[in-house]
């Protein structure tokens, strides 16, 4: 089997804001694996926030020369662990000339509703944001500022009507959180993602919570779950933090069966990076993925979204 990993980068259609900061593009890593008749690829995000950039995750996948079941020993979970997994997923299928679900044991998927993520901007540009896009049927609004008030009132005002969910990216204290709750209630509000950065969110198990709840930062794979109990209601799996599809499935078997709720959601990636994620997405609570939706430009077979939802993919593109 040959591993090949390339660089790529896809144009944002417009700035992207969290409270961590901008980007303009998204810069993903795509491996191929080789051999026995098949090429499978998988895409993955190296993510600052987790200590990773394109060299140091290259470097991982380039030094891996074990076997798909060596992978979870070889590779911690994480970018580099994603792409790999993904890529023999998608090697298996090819191989097999069937698709990755029928390898599961799973029905055919289909289309899941995905929220649309609006970045962190003025009030004013939020509103207008919001307006723009208040036909889609879930918007989740990048928040995670002391004066972030304003702008969920302005999001609301440009939306009267969409479902909204909220993602603090961390930049919440205890404090903040508690005044903005009850308001996060009154403007239908229907989850609130990581407020409080991980790490110093045991406040979660103290404070009232009148809304669900969500980790992310605070969750990656099955060992995160333990330090997640009496704290949150709902856990964002990505498969760029639990290191891919398989340890995905596992976190979202027994994360449903320890009473959590289960997101899936996405780092800004192309429709590859998004492809295994639609399958794990399968019957969650609530879908995050529009990656492909916010960008300039996408792989030759892309996902489609529609009135329905993001569909599964085509085999032309994985799985």
């Amino acid at each position: 089997m040959d591993i090949s990993v390339t660089a790529d980068v896809f144009r944002l259609a417009q700035v992207f804001r969290i409270s961590r900061g901008a980007r303009t593009e998204a810069q993903v890593l795509t491996v191929r694996i080789s051999g026995e008749g098949a090429v499978g690829m998988g895409e993955c995000v190296p993510y600052a926030r987790y200590d990773e950039t394109l060299d140091s995750v290259t470097a991982q996948i380039e030094g891996f020369t074990g076997t798909w079941a060596d992978l979870p020993d070889l590779v911690p979970a994480g970018a580099a662990r994603n792409a790999l997994d993904c890529a023999f997923w998608d090697h298996a299928a090819k191989k097999a000339g069937t698709r990755v679900w029928d390898l599961l044991g799973m029905a055919q998927p289909g289309p899941e509703i995905t929220a649309y993520t609006l970045s962190l901007d003025t009030p004013e540009a939020m509103e207008q944001q919001a307006a723009q896009n208040a036909f889609r049927p879930l918007l989740k609004i990048k928040l995670g500022t002391p004066d972030d008030m304003p702008r969920l009132e302005a999001v609301r005002r440009g939306a009267p009507d969409t479902p909204i969910i909220i993602d603090a990216n961390e930049g919440w204290t205890a404090d903040v959180y508690s005044d903005l709750a009850p308001h996060l209630v009154r403007l239908g509000v229907l989850l609130v993602e990581q407020p409080l950065p991980a790490g110093e969110d045991d406040m979660l198990a103290e404070i009232d919570r009148p809304l669900p709840v969500c980790a992310d930062e605070a969750c990656h794979d099955r060992a995160s779950l333990p330090k997640l109990k009496g704290k949150y209601d709902v856990i964002n799996i990505k498969l760029d933090k639990t290191g891919g599809l398989t340890e995905a499935m596992a976190l979202k078997e027994d994360g449903l069966a320890q009473g959590y709720g289960v997101m899936v959601g996405c780092m800004v990636g192309s429709s590859l990076a998004m492809a295994p994620a639609t399958i794990l997405a399968q019957g969650a609570a609530f879908t995050d993925l529009d990656g492909p939706l916010l960008l300039a430009e996408d792989r030759p077979v892309p996902l489609q979204f529609d009135d329905q939802g993001v569909h599964p993919p085509k085999t032309e593109l994985w799985g």
